[in-house]
């Protein structure tokens, strides 16, 4: 297997679909919609060349036709610089009008470098374990996290052919299943395999995605998450772009309060917090998952303690008629662009004071609202919040962190998700700190059920659904913070008290 550094006869540069030109005098300008691209100036074989380049793909030797040797070096220059605005196109090899398009790819990102490889009718390839297809702009595609590319799928043959790369085959045997010629098998899988789709076998038939020791540590979906939620390897629409803005009502940044038997929770007074609050390196230091309880019951004093330093709603602004301002609150813990799209619901098995339940907290009223009062649904949920401690845990009390998605994705593209996924740490953290700072056993959990919390709760599961679980309950009066830690675990950096060891 070798790699050639020039392209073949039969690929043809090409402006991407959602790149538009626009003329101006001796000026083009080209955009799309990440970035905007201005030459000048632009006359006589240029401005061909580039007209060209709009209508489809051009093989060069025909979009250098009737150019004159020094407009053909300044084409290349612009084939150069503006790389991340064009496609490569591979042609099929006919001739004349029977000449179509089997393959384009498009770049993802700006330093996505062009290689071909070539392939022997008897080596055998797969397509990357990473590659998928979905519809895009009405095409299908073939995108990976670990390709700087995205190859459109334009001529049905080409995907027969990637359709029969989910087995091990050889080019060869490929040909003969698909109607494409054997030149042009090797054309469209010198392509995908120089991009990174398809992958040929070593000398012991074994697949890199399969072998190689950091790629088989990631799953699949872990990877693709990785590469969409951050810059570098992403060609679309990123950030606070508002992309439904003037189509799509926003959610309010306050849930309207479902309906219910309510129970009004404690208030503590800041002069109270500050009396007995332990120092915020105390709690940092001595903050620990805690999954078995006292014989004490948590009381609902302090649940109402814990909710209101958590999660109520502190400030509500509203803007005024006609301003561009979002509506946004004011929460305990930050939130990207005030967002605060997470809600809580509280399941409580054993609190003095307070009914077995499953309830709403309603941050602007700081009350409990009952929406759930069936026995075996509260248990299911216990059953899996136990579960994801391996069932050591029998806890007292699940706070069940769900999101309103559409809060956030209104907003912001590609990151909205992520961003509450962040968001959910920071929550975690805070609950922490304020269970340790009232001497109460907490744990956030790895793992729950949306599916099933988003039924019990009564949620529909693309709206709003859990993105995170939080135990709660009173802790053992023998369970300390301080002493000496398990047997394995050694002290560093530790302060003059000893600290547990944490899980």
């Amino acid at each position: 297997m070798t790699t050639e550094k020039a392209p073949p006869p039969r690929i043809a540069p090409v402006f991407r679909e959602d790149v538009r030109v626009a003329f101006d005098g001796e000026s083009a300008t080209l955009t799309s919609p990440v970035t905007s691209f201005t030459l000048r100036p632009v006359r006589g074989g240029i401005r061909t060349a580039l007209v060209r380049l709009t209508e489809g793909p051009a093989p060069l030797d025909e979009l250098f036709d009737g150019l004159l040797p020094a407009e053909q070096v300044q084409v290349r220059r612009f084939l150069d610089r503006a790389g991340h605005l064009l496609a490569h196109s591979v042609l099929s090899r006919d001739e004349g009008p029977k000449r179509r398009e089997l393959v384009r790819l498009e770049a993802v990102a700006r330093d996505g470098e062009h290689r071909v490889v070539t392939l022997g009718p008897d080596t055998t390839v797969r397509l990357s374990r990473f590659a998928f297809c979905r519809s895009r702009g009405g095409a299908l595609v073939l995108e990976s996290p670990l390709v700087k590319y995205r190859a459109v799928l334009v001529d049905g043959a080409a995907r027969d052919l990637v359709a029969e790369l989910g087995t091990p085959a050889t080019v060869a045997g490929l040909a003969q299943r698909v109607a494409l010629g054997g030149d042009e098998v090797l054309d469209v899988l010198g392509h995908l395999t120089g991009a990174g789709f398809v992958e040929p076998a070593d000398a012991d038939g074994a697949f890199v995605s399969d072998s190689d020791p950091t790629l088989r540590q990631w799953d699949f979906h872990d990877l693709l998450f990785h590469s969409r939620i951050r810059s570098g390897r992403y060609d679309e629409l990123f950030g606070a772009v508002y992309p439904y803005r003037g189509e799509i009502e926003p959610q309010p940044a306050v849930k309207p309060v479902p309906d219910g038997p309510v129970t009004e929770l404690y208030r503590p007074t800041l002069e109270e917090i500050e009396s007995r609050d332990p120092l915020l390196t105390t709690a940092l230091e001595t903050r620990r998952s805690i999954r078995s309880y006292g014989e004490r019951e948590l009381t609902a004093a302090e649940l109402g303690e814990f909710l209101y330093r958590v999660a109520r709603v502190r400030a509500h602004f509203t803007p005024g008629e006609g301003s561009d301002r979002d509506e946004v609150v004011s929460r305990p813990y930050p939130s990207g662009g005030q967002g605060y799209e997470l809600e809580l619901y509280v399941t409580v098995r054993r609190c003095a004071g307070l009914e077995a339940g499953i309830y709403y907290y309603d941050p602007v009223g700081h009350r409990l609202v009952l929406v759930n009062s069936d026995a075996v649904d509260r248990e299911s949920l216990f059953h899996v919040a136990s579960r994801a401690t391996g069932m050591e845990a029998r806890p007292d009390v699940l706070v069940t962190v769900t999101a309103r998605f559409q809060r956030m994705s209104w907003k912001y593209r590609a990151i909205a998700y992520a961003t509450t996924l962040r968001h959910t740490g920071v929550l975690y953290q805070t609950m922490y700190l304020v269970a340790t700072a009232l001497g109460l056993a907490p744990c956030g959990l790895g793992n729950g059920d949306a599916d099933m919390s988003a039924r019990v709760l009564g949620l529909d599961y693309l709206r709003e659904s859990s993105v995170g679980d939080f135990l709660l309950g009173s802790r053992s009066p023998g369970d300390s913070v301080a002493g000496e830690p398990e047997e394995g675990w050694r002290l560093l950096n530790s302060p003059e008290w000893s600290l547990p060891a944490d899980t």
